[in-house]
């Protein structure tokens, strides 16, 4: 049987009128499954017994459940997600005095290989549906709603897999998420962060979905950010700077850049310069982030003096720039330690 999300309300709509039933029913269902998040058919109590039972012969709905949860000191929730097939990926809540943030995973385990990452160290093994990353949400907004009182307010795509590589579900899941009948939000609310593939960026700026973008760079050195992201030999900079490029032509929106400075290796000062080279080309910001260290890990975190040497030169030559603490690390929940050990 199908799971009642993969479909489209078109799909819906041929499916009602094949079964002799009026098209206006697949919008009912429609609104059932995005907006009122029912994860049953029984649930659906607008629609007659008779025709729930007959959708039961033919539907049903996988919703994915909380496997684990684990709560910080510092208020930050992990989250072990159970899909259908009893794979599992991570998400995290992040709260704060003024907003709730989700992160998200779009794959189960990651297509890169990122040698600073604990999620690289994982295969992937397949990228999750358009329902699967919008439950994740769902789940977050419970709760920030039970511990925190109030509804979650951002999303951002940081957290297991590359969005760009399951690109078809994550743009259908950011339609979901900001439509009138799904769940609403703002765009200007979701961060898509990428590491980098110059085609999708440029295949997203022609979207218009409105989403605000991020890159994880780390150096804007090309040798050194291939060793630190062998993949990245693929796509050199120049290529991603001209898809950023094109980006803010089309959507008038600053990329942010994801910046983790690591104790002797990009903490020099040509590495400040290049980082602010590089920032030169496009409207953008930098967020230093702080390094989570992750088991058998040869990465250290800088000195505080050279974040604070990245802060003062940038701010110099004008370019934005925020260090970003990072929360949950007690629970392995921080930017890079995603692993799965559940």
């Amino acid at each position: 049987m199908k799971d009642f999300r993969t479909l489209s309300l078109e799909q819906l709509e041929d499916f009602f009128v094949s079964i002799n039933e009026k098209p206006f029913r697949a919008r009912q269902v429609y609104d059932w499954i995005w907006s009122k998040n029912a994860h049953s058919i029984d649930e659906m109590t607008n629609l007659s017994k008779s025709l729930r039972e007959k959708l039961s012969e033919h539907f049903l709905i996988n919703p994915a459940k909380i496997h684990v949860m684990q709560r910080s000191q510092d208020g930050t929730i992990k989250n072990a997600v159970r899909l259908f097939d009893d794979s599992v990926v991570e998400s995290v809540m992040i709260p704060t005095a003024k907003r709730t943030t989700a992160c998200i995973s779009s794959q189960v385990g990651c297509s890169l290989d990122c040698t600073f990452c604990a999620t690289a160290r994982l295969a992937r093994m397949r990228n999750l549906t358009s329902a699967e990353i919008i439950d994740q949400i769902i789940l977050i907004d419970k709760q920030s709603r039970e511990f925190h009182q109030k509804p979650l307010s951002n999303i951002v795509f940081m957290g297991m897999g590359e969005p760009l590589l399951n690109y078809n579900a994550v743009t259908e899941a950011v339609r979901k998420i900001t439509e009138n009948t799904g769940l609403g939000m703002s765009a200007r609310r979701i961060t898509l962060s990428t590491s980098g593939i110059p085609k999708m960026i440029t295949m997203l700026a022609d979207e218009n979905l409105k989403v605000k973008l991020a890159l994880s760079l780390h150096s804007a050195i090309e040798e050194k950010r291939r060793r630190l992201m062998p993949f990245s030999v693929k796509f050199p900079l120049a290529d991603i700077m001209e898809a950023l490029q094109y980006w803010y032509r089309q959507t008038k929106s600053r990329i942010t850049f994801e910046y983790i400075v690591w104790q002797g290796i990009n903490d020099g000062e040509e590495d400040i310069k290049a980082l602010i080279k590089y920032c030169k080309k496009v409207p953008c910001k930098v967020n230093l982030i702080q390094y989570n260290a992750i088991d058998g890990g040869d990465f250290r975190q800088a000195s505080d003096k050279a974040v604070e040497n990245y802060v003062r030169q940038l701010e110099e030559h004008a370019v934005t720039v925020k260090i970003r603490k990072s929360r949950g690390a007690d629970i392995d929940a921080a930017c890079g330690q995603l692993a799965n050990k559940h």
